[in-house]
């Protein structure tokens, strides 16, 4: 199967290709909107700088994500532009779903949306609105799972901090 580059972990000179870039406590985020829509919200790393709003979206994003980050509870509440197979939304809308402080497994949303836990899996790492669609709340049976597409590093540090800070207290995973 091809698959698209990661492009998630944009390096150097990647801070252009976004309307944001907001330093939040896990790490920097990158925002691109488009017309009416926010298009993309982006974990980065590498030499990538912060980067004020260019637009009111890209602002309403910001504000959002730095009160979510200020309150896990605080939802995070925007236009989103979701593109994806129809399979990929019937995931996401799970997802967003899934109330702050909580989780969901692979195989529970697998079972909700009739399909299978690795698939579901693909999906979450698909996921090009994370944290407005909150696939960090996706965790294995045994453990905390990957997350967009990756297992370890960055990636769940900041899925980890994601969920110890919506549960306000220590993540706990059989």
């Amino acid at each position: 199967m091809l698959t698209a580059p990661d492009l998630r972990l944009p390096r150097t000179g990647a801070a252009e290709r976004f309307d944001a870039v907001v330093r939040l406590p896990f790490g920097l985020v990158g925002v691109r909107t488009r017309g009416e829509c926010v298009e993309e919200i982006c974990f980065l790393t590498g030499e990538v700088k912060p980067k004020p709003a260019v637009n009111a979206l890209a602002q309403r994003v910001v504000d959002q994500l730095v009160a979510y980050c200020a309150d896990g509870s605080t939802p995070i509440d925007l236009p989103l532009a979701i593109e994806g197979t129809d399979f990929q939304r019937q995931v996401w809308s799970e997802i967003a779903r899934i109330p702050p402080g909580s989780t969901r497994t692979y195989g529970e949303l697998a079972r909700r949306v009739n399909g299978a836990a690795r698939a579901v899996g693909q999906a979450c790492g698909d996921n090009r609105l994370p944290l407005a669609i909150p696939c960090h709340r996706v965790v294995a049976v045994s453990g905390i799972g990957g997350f967009a597409h990756h297992r370890g590093g960055a990636y769940e540090r900041i899925k980890r901090w994601l969920l110890v800070h919506e549960a306000g207290t220590e993540l706990r995973l059989v």
